[in-house]
């Protein structure tokens, strides 16, 4: 890293002539790019290192939170960023403030009950976009996802909703037969987001109804085998619903190792068990009983059965059998038991919900210890599995987590999602849409904006696997995985520092920041690198870098508001292509 930053020393002989502005941003920009291509270099360094999401504005009061531990030692401000990092959607000063004051667990407790800023449904409907018209159209989509991530106050709330949607994936464009898609991709963020904490069995039974998960894995509208002309159920969500949404391929320890038979690992189930579980899913239809195609309103209601096209045989499948007779739903509910009491849905779910918040490479003691809590919530006689109110609190208050240890640990940590990077920018500086449009729009292509937007990914995998190793690099020979790295190039780099600088300058469409708690330290580089810092990386920029930066942004004309913002434009844009950012422990 230290060799591409090096070339920022370069940037001490610019002028400071108002005429010269231009080049000198361009300079800047470069260097910024040069500054984040580093992490490219981090493929073929010692570590994956880490990054996550941080949290943003203050939230409104809910019930009264656990008190802090008295006992505890204080918080600091870098430990409450880094804390908000890995449990929300963006810092702010207002939300390392309430860390700092509830202590980790009671800022937990007091974001479970804050309340969001409405329906993603409610926004669609207020702009008109249930009117026939749009029926074919995605129009209002993208705007109502990224109101929600960026301005609604249960940050927490949002920041787990994300990491489930990157579990249990549907992706928008592949939602094909109903019309509605902005409202069928709505209706299922809205169902992740009231249901994340709740437990992960009724979750399931809402996702194997859901309208949108009906068309995108393809089983609404399946039906029986037909021996007349060989037609069989598809077996399309059969499939996934085991291999990514619940057990996985192979049979697992609870500390999430493979469980070994005479030396060689088992697979959980073979063709015979998807082709048996497939006919759970068939006779499965929207429910246009409350209104016709003509309104969306079908696209939130939970499918229902068509009793003519419902297989009524018995399903064998996973070891054990759904008897004949059932009616579909019976049948469903039957299936989803056998496939939640599964030994592998705790550790399976567990590590990758670890590393959708805190690090890519969780050791067996952690997801040990939150797979245990995933299996049972400790809650005493009426303990249950699938609590993920209890699973989300044992990953951020896990030693794991927590310990500043771990912040020297080369094999701790992840890299940060383009999406979160930006929102961390949103969250940190209040970004805000003064006329409720948010029309950010697709931000999918890598070349010129972040290569990655919200339920956008390219397929059921999600944008990237949990097991992707890039290849021919220190992390595969240290038999490490680094996820995001999986939609991380040269191309993807330098794409994703143009949008920033943009989005950082000038704002995205109608979405402007405000920089007002800024201003006052434009004028010293060294105090606003330190605010930019401490608030969007957590403290993690080395003294080099901060260095490096600081003499960038001396280099740049003072004397006048303006002047004053074109220094944090460029500081910010500096830090947001810093790898300390991008690669955040």
């Amino acid at each position: 890293m230290e060799e591409q930053l090096a070339s920022v020393d370069a940037l001490d002989t610019v002028t400071t002539t108002d005429k010269d502005l231009f080049n000198q941003q361009a300079d800047l920009k470069a260097a910024a790019i040069l500054a984040s291509t580093a992490l490219l270099a981090a493929c073929g360094g010692s570590s994956t290192t880490a990054e996550n999401g941080a949290g943003n504005t203050a939230a409104p009061m809910g019930a009264p939170p656990a008190a802090p531990d008295p006992n505890a030692a204080p918080i600091t401000v870098s430990e409450a960023s880094r804390f908000l990092a890995q449990a929300s959607m963006g810092a702010s000063r207002a939300q390392i403030a309430r860390v700092q004051a509830l202590g980790y667990a009671g800022w937990i407790d007091e974001q479970l009950s804050v309340s969001g800023n409405g329906t993603r449904w409610d926004w669609l409907v207020s702009k008109g976009f249930n009117d026939v018209s749009y029926r074919n159209s995605q129009a209002g989509f993208d705007s109502c996802a990224w109101r929600k991530l960026i301005s609604s106050p249960d940050t927490l709330r949002q920041r787990f909703t994300l990491a489930l949607s990157e579990v249990i994936v549907v992706a928008i464009d592949g939602l094909i037969g109903g019309g509605w898609k902005a409202f069928a991709a709505a209706a299922w963020l809205d169902m992740l987001e009231a249901n994340c904490f709740g437990n992960y069995r009724d979750l399931l039974q809402l996702v194997s109804t859901s309208p949108a998960m009906g068309q995108y894995l393809t089983f609404r509208g399946n039906a029986r085998a037909n021996q007349k002309t060989g037609a069989m159920p598809d077996e399309n969500y059969a499939r996934e619903i085991m291999q990514l949404f619940s057990i996985g391929l192979i049979e697992l320890k609870l500390n999430g190792n493979p469980r070994l038979y005479d030396g060689k690992s088992k697979e959980t189930y073979g063709l015979e068990d998807i082709t048996g579980l497939a006919r759970i899913f068939t006779g499965w239809g929207f429910d246009l009983a409350g209104g016709g195609p003509d309104k969306p309103d079908f696209m939130r209601r939970p499918m229902i059965q068509v009793p003519d096209k419902h297989e009524p045989g018995p399903s064998t499948f996973l070891g054990e059998t759904v008897q004949a007779g059932l009616s579909g739903e019976k049948a469903l509910e039957a299936a989803l038991d056998i496939i939640f009491a599964h030994d592998n849905v705790a550790p399976f779910i567990s590590r990758q919900l670890i590393q959708r918040l805190v690090t890519s490479n969780p050791s067996e003691g952690y997801i040990l210890r939150v797979a245990t809590v995933f299996k049972d919530d400790g809650s005493g006689t009426v303990s249950k599995k699938g609590n993920l109110k209890a699973v989300l609190k044992a990953i951020l208050l896990d030693d794991e987590a927590r310990k500043p240890a771990n912040l020297s640990d080369p094999q701790f940590g992840k890299l940060r999602e383009p999406m979160l990077r930006f929102l961390a920018w949103a969250r940190a500086y209040n970004a805000t849409a003064n006329n409720d449009l948010w029309n950010i729009g697709n931000t999918s292509n890598p070349a010129d904006k972040l290569g990655q937007s919200p339920l956008r990914s390219p397929s059921v995998f999600n944008f990237f696997r949990p097991g992707y190793v890039p290849p021919n690099t220190a992390i595969a020979v240290k038999n490490l995985v680094a996820p995001e790295f999986q939609i991380t190039n040269e191309s993807s780099v330098v794409g994703y520092v143009n949008y920033m600088q943009i989005a950082v300058s000038e704002g995205v469409s109608d979405i402007k920041p405000d920089y007002s708690s800024l201003m006052p330290l434009a004028e010293t580089a060294t105090a606003l690198l330190d605010e930019i810092n401490l608030v969007l990386a957590a403290g993690q920029l080395s003294a080099t870098t901060l260095a490096d930066l600081s003499s960038a942004v001396d280099g740049m004309p003072k004397g006048n508001d303006i002047r004053r913002k074109q220094r944090i434009y460029a500081a910010l844009t500096l830090v947001l292509a810093a790898p300390e950012f991008i690669v955040l422990k």
